[in-house]
């Protein structure tokens, strides 16, 4: 009673697609992943946190007295 088969699988996979559809999923995936690997980091009391990647300036405009 306490077993599940492959056919239980199914039905539970089916049920997560109905509710969640196929392009939700992989964001509620690395949701979760990434709730993981913090709770792991909090828990060895290390941070492995990187900065966030500079964003590129664009690019500037030409005054008028250069453009002549």
């Amino acid at each position: 009673m306490g077993e599940f088969s492959i056919f239980h699988w199914l039905i539970v996979l089916a049920i997560v697609l109905i509710f969640f559809g196929g392009r939700r999923i992989p964001e509620v995936m690395k949701g979760l992943g990434e709730g993981i690997r913090s709770f792991k980091d909090g828990m060895s009391g290390t941070s492995t946190t990187t900065p966030p990647p500079p964003q590129a300036q664009p690019p500037a405009e030409k005054s008028s007295e250069e453009k002549k």
